[in-house]
C-alpha cells in the first residue's frame, strides 16, 4: 500500500502535467466532488487521496 506522500506526490504530479499540457481541463479539477467535502472538517485518508488520484488519471485519459 502506497502512503499518503507518495500518493500526494503523485496528484501533484499529475495535476502539473493537466496544468502543462492540457489546460483546458483545469476548469473541471474544481468541480470534482472529492474537491469539495461535505463536512467542515474533512478526514482525509490514503484511500480518499489515492481515490482523487484515480480519477485524475481517468479524466485525463478520457481527455486524451
Amino acid at each position: 500500500m502506497e502512503t499518503e506522500k507518495t500518493i500526494n506526490a503523485k496528484i501533484i504530479a499529475i495535476t502539473r502535467q493537466i496544468q502543462e499540457k492540457h489546460p483546458e481541463l483545469i476548469p473541471f479539477l474544481n468541480e470534482m466532488p472529492v474537491t469539495i467535502p461535505d463536512e467542515s472538517s474533512p478526514e482525509i485518508t490514503v484511500k480518499i487521496l489515492q481515490e482523487y488520484y484515480e480519477s485524475l488519471v481517468t479524466m485525463l485519459t478520457k481527455h486524451a
